[in-house]
């Protein structure tokens, strides 16, 4: 059933809505449910954008409201609100009470509270800085990007923070609540040189202020933007057939988080419809591999002191030297699966339900050196840089392409290479991992992923690793 909304404009002037409120509603759903929970979220954003050296955007957004959950057995009732204010929780709670029509029976009875530790300081990076010095890091960037080249045509620049406030109570004895900011800067040029025309793209961001984005980090992010559009001025066609694939580190996790990561979400293997579903214990990948997700990195985008739910954030060993261990878990998947939660209960906002999702996903250090890596493939493609890629979750099918990539000859990274896509098979390709690298990279700071609708910030990294074999779509000799 598709979650109520609760339009306020039509409610009373608002009441004042304290700790005490709230518990005293979520009190009144009784042996009703087996949990309630009431969701607070205050939610600021702005955002700059540079272009052709002028300033072509700039906004600024206040959303603010509450979510409520009533969970019954398998069945949850959910119904949310704009604003924060006594009679739209009323609402709410009835609602999302009504949409379960639960007999109780189960209810999960409170027990201590586990303590949660910062992974970010409460900054609030919009209003650290003036306009001035925002619009300053922009123009940093966009020069930086330009003097690279006289072949760069057009730098784009987007400057964009958030702060977010949440308060989780639930009749559990949850009572968490986190102050979580985000800072993110994008580069993107175009670069041409007679009738070519390419584009290349760079980007950093964490949950910090406007003090991360140091001169130095402008600089390396607009000469990068530029490296890749100019190195793919002199791209190659890609071939195309199975071959070797060695996949760089940092950013090529995102490969990873696609066609493995969902797959290893708690609810794709509760209902089965993943391939990993009931494989706990048994070999899914390479002895070479762990793989894990862990929230409690300082200040990475993925980060999170609590979930969405109130849960501590935590790491979770998904993937032990290639045998499956878990699943990353949110409340109700693991209360029906009879699991302990991982701190992986997210959501996108108030007027969202949470479910399981990654935090900072990503493959640990091996024992290769990167040059031994790229020395053991006489013909292959090294993949530096990806773009978009699409991944069936039942099968661990994935199409991904490669926005930086270059020929393997003789052991040798040779020419670079344009239009490259992988084609294969996420669990099966995890089985042909034949070496690791020790240069464990997290990414930059840019990872999106997308869910039922639902986006949020996550992170992801890799050592250089290679695989034996990948279908490579390309340019067919």
């Amino acid at each position: 059933m598709d979650p109520v909304k609760i339009a306020t404009t039509d409610l009373l002037e608002p009441a004042e809505l304290t700790v005490a409120r709230v518990e005293a509603l979520l009190g009144s759903m009784g042996g009703a449910v087996d949990i309630g929970e009431v969701y607070l979220h205050n939610h600021r954003s702005e955002v700059w954008t540079l272009e052709d050296g002028a300033v072509s955007e700039g906004s600024f957004s206040v959303d603010r409201g509450l979510g409520v959950r009533a969970i019954s057995g398998e069945k949850t009732g959910f119904a949310y609100a704009e604003g924060i204010h006594t009679s739209a929780l009323r609402i709410a709670v009835d609602a999302a009470r009504s949409i379960v029509d639960g007999r109780g029976g189960r209810r999960v009875v409170a027990g201590p509270v586990p303590k949660a530790e910062r992974r970010y300081a409460a900054k609030d990076p919009i209003a650290a800085a003036t306009r001035k010095d925002k619009l300053a890091l922009l123009e940093h960037a966009n020069l930086a990007a330009h003097r690279t080249d006289n072949r760069i045509e057009k730098a784009s620049i987007q400057l964009s923070a958030s702060h977010d406030t949440v308060l989780v109570l639930a009749t559990d004895g949850t009572f968490a609540a986190d102050i979580r900011p985000m800072v993110r800067l994008d580069v993107s040029v175009i670069a041409s040189q007679g009738a070519r025309r390419e584009r290349g793209f760079s980007g950093a961001g964490g949950r910090c202020d406007f003090g991360f984005l140091t001169r130095q980090r402008l600089e390396n992010l607009g000469t990068e933007a530029a490296r890749m559009a100019l190195l793919n001025l002199e791209a190659v066609d890609a071939p195309a057939g199975p071959m070797p694939v060695v996949l760089g580190p940092g950013w090529p996790g995102v490969l990873l988080h696609e066609a493995v990561g969902h797959g290893l979400e708690g609810d794709f293997n509760r209902k089965g419809s993943s391939a990993f579903a009931g494989r706990i214990g048994e070999r899914v990948a390479s002895p070479l591999c762990t793989v894990v997700d862990d929230g409690t990195l300082s200040d990475l985008r993925g980060s999170l002191t609590v979930d969405d739910e109130g849960t501590p954030s935590g790491e979770t060993v998904l993937i032990e030297n290639g045998v499956l261990k878990g699943y990353m878990q949110d409340r109700l998947n693991a209360r029906l699966t009879g699991v302990a939660p991982t701190g992986n209960g997210r959501r996108q906002s108030y007027a969202s339900l949470p479910m399981p999702r990654m935090t900072n996903t990503f493959m640990r250090a091996g024992e290769h050196d990167p040059e031994e890596i790229v020395a053991s493939c006489s013909k292959g493609l090294y993949a530096a840089n990806f773009g978009g890629g699409q991944v069936d979750i039942t099968s661990g099918r994935f199409v991904f392409s490669a926005t930086e990539a270059y020929l393997i000859e003789d052991g040798r990274i040779t020419r670079p290479v344009r239009g490259a896509s992988l084609i294969g098979d996420g669990p099966e390709v995890m089985t042909r991992v034949s070496m690791v690298g020790n240069d464990l990279q997290l990414d930059p700071g840019i990872g999106v992923c997308m869910k039922l609708g639902q986006k949020i910030p996550v992170g992801v990294g890799q050592p250089t690793l290679k695989v034996d074999e990948i279908i490579v779509g390309g340019t067919l000799a």
